[in-house]
């Protein structure tokens, strides 16, 4: 049974916005922000007049954004409703996490357990010469609708040994590629006693274009010149073609300044999209690689997840440090207050706010894309834009668009929520230790927000009116008015595929 009085985590906010103008208000936050002691808590528990219990004082401030703005505090569902009676101007709504909106297919085993030894030799090779490709994720499902299979990486010899038990089928076979290397994907293998199983990988060539580039070509190193850009997410860098202008960290009990990738690569292949500075033979080029960008970490150190708070936290940061746009490729769940508090006062400051509708296979648009303040983006994707055999195989689905290469991913979420669409099919950019093509609504919304920094940066008069929501409103309208219909239903392209 679980312990009502264990403490848990709570955002507290003002009751409109993440900001109050009221004293009262006011007085109350910062009385709150003081809380990071057990005799303050008991100071704060008898002004208030909380009743006396076990568990009246359990509270205690963790993380603020501002003295009168929110705060991240631990207490007892009982404190929790003491604060609440006492307060029922504020709002207390639960730490929620979210999660980065790339493709990433993860299997269980669930093999009999006399045969849970039984593993099955899965062998990843370079297409071309037949060399062993060590490091690569091997996800192997014998029952794809249930998730059921398993997961192994190879070795210098290229080998994944795949716990699958006594499996004759395995319906599908995914392999993550190292840096330097398209993924790979087979579907229906049968397994045969004493032979490995093959697939085999393409190497990647900068100068073959894939989809981003199949449609934007290579932009000049001053495009998007005077725009600022914010990227939360796992944070970014280092890489030779990234510059980082600064940020924050504001993962609770990380340092502020470390504003580098978590380890996970996504940030940097996001930022990659919209700034990356490279080109061929040994790099790739963003969209808008004159941009002032910046790192916001909401992702802790190998942490898959990110909190409601972090995320809050990171958005007022980035309207504070003045960025023009705000790229948010992470979802999942039910519409958080927090967050979607911290979004519509980012719009009403000038910041317009670009996420990415989520992954689950043509699911309802999630949030924070979902919420009306956001420019929400599908990922669209080409096909021959990547090599045969790749994993991107396995997204093409129908319908097809005007041209029959073009397809919203099968990944991809959509809904009458959806703005636009972006390239988010084997979108090569930049991650630590080189180059990978990654695929995810994630890859589609910087995309996008690449397009609107062209914009932007062509827009001087927007760019320099005063920052409020007639200016974010004006940076949307552009965005969106650029868009061209590629033939899909406007629940699948919202008004297209934007062009700067």
């Amino acid at each position: 049974m679980a312990d009502d009085s264990a403490p848990v985590r709570f955002v507290v906010l003002p009751p409109t916005g993440t900001r109050s103008g009221a004293d009262a208000v006011r007085d109350i936050l910062a009385q709150l922000g003081g809380l990071t002691t057990a005799s303050a808590a008991r100071k704060f528990a008898a002004s208030c007049g909380m009743r006396r219990g076990r568990v009246e004082c359990d509270i205690r401030v963790l993380d603020s954004v501002a003295d009168d703005g929110p705060k991240l505090l631990e207490m007892s569902p009982e404190a929790a409703a003491n604060l609440r009676a006492r307060e029922p101007g504020l709002r207390i709504v639960p730490e929620v996490f979210f999660r980065p909106a790339h493709v990433r297919y993860a299997a269980h085993v669930a093999a009999p357990r006399a045969t849970t030894a039984a593993k099955t030799r899965v062998a990843v090779v370079a297409r071309s010469g037949g060399a062993p490709i060590r490091g690569a994720t091997v996800v192997a499902f014998t029952d794809v609708g249930s998730a059921v299979g398993g997961e192994a990486r190879t070795k210098a010899d290229g080998i994944a040994e795949v716990a699958l038990g006594t499996a004759k089928r395995i319906e599908r076979i995914y392999v993550y590629a190292p840096p330097g290397w398209w993924g790979g994907f087979r579907k229906n293998v049968m397994v045969r006693k004493g032979t490995d199983i093959v697939v085999r990988l393409s190497r990647l060539d900068p100068a073959e274009p894939d989809c981003l580039r199949h449609f934007y070509g290579s932009a000049d190193l001053a495009v998007g010149d005077g725009v600022t850009v914010g990227v939360i997410d796992t944070g970014v860098g280092p890489h030779p073609d990234l510059v980082v202008a600064g940020g924050s960290n504001t993962v609770l009990g990380e340092d502020p300044a470390d504003i580098a990738d978590n380890g996970a690569g996504h940030g940097t292949h996001v930022a990659g999209i919209i700034a990356s500075r490279g080109g061929a033979p040994d790099g790739v080029r963003g969209l808008a690689p004159g941009v002032v960008l910046r790192s916001y970490r909401v992702f802790g150190k190998d942490a898959p997840t990110a909190s409601n708070f972090a995320i809050l936290k990171a958005l007022d940061r980035a309207v504070a440090d003045g960025c023009d746009l705000v790229n948010l490729s992470l979802g999942g769940g039910v519409r958080d207050p927090a967050i979607a508090a911290a979004i519509q006062d980012a719009r009403a400051a000038g910041t317009l706010v670009i996420a990415a509708a989520g992954n689950a296979e043509r699911s309802p648009v999630e949030f924070p894309a979902a919420e009306p303040a956001c420019v929400a983006v599908s990922a669209l994707g080409v096909k021959g834009t990547f090599p045969r055999g790749a994993m991107e195989d396995a997204d093409v689905r129908e319908p097809f668009g005007t041209d029959p290469r073009e397809f919203i991913a099968g990944f991809s979420n959509v809904g009458t929520e959806i703005d636009l669409t972006g390239p988010g099919v084997g979108v090569v950019s930049t991650v630590p230790g080189g180059l990978a093509p990654m695929s995810g609504t994630s890859m589609a919304c910087p995309a996008v927000v690449g397009v609107a920094a062209r914009l932007l940066s062509a827009d001087r008069a927007t760019l320099r009116r005063k920052r409020d929501q007639v200016r974010s409103d004006a940076i949307a309208r552009a965005v969106l008015s650029s868009g061209v219909a590629r033939g899909f239903p406007p629940t699948f392209e919202g008004s297209g595929l934007p062009l700067p």
